[in-house]
């Protein structure tokens, strides 16, 4: 992932209701939700959430895909781990110890983990 990559979704979510609209998403997975799902449930009128919608897709964080006659937005997924890859990728490396599991994103495994046990 390049740099400017890198900025851009960093800068996308660098925004309350952006954040709120994305980790929403990544919870809903890759079924995605509509507009108005979106506006429902974080109570943000439709203007306001389509442009924080479409700054989420310019950072390449969201995707649109159209069913009939509506439009569902859902995380992209390689993306979002690209970032967290990146982020990551350099941790510990000046450490004069291996730093073990403190350097991996355990959320992402844990949920899956939970997930797989219930």
């Amino acid at each position: 992932m390049k740099s400017l990559e890198v900025v851009e979704s960093l800068a996308a979510l660098a925004q309350e209701s952006r954040l709120a609209v994305f980790r929403l998403l990544v919870k809903r997975g890759p079924e995605g939700y509509t507009p108005t799902q979106l506006s429902d449930k974080l109570d943000v009128p439709g203007p306001t959430l389509s442009f924080h919608l479409k700054e989420l897709q310019r950072a390449n964080l969201v995707e649109a895909r159209r069913d009939g006659r509506f439009l569902y937005y859902s995380p992209n997924f390689p993306r979002m781990n690209q970032l967290l890859a990146f982020l990551t990728e350099n941790c510990c490396v000046l450490a004069d110890k291996d730093c073990g599991p403190a350097c991996s994103p355990p959320a992402a495994a844990a949920a899956q983990s939970k997930r797989k046990q219930a």
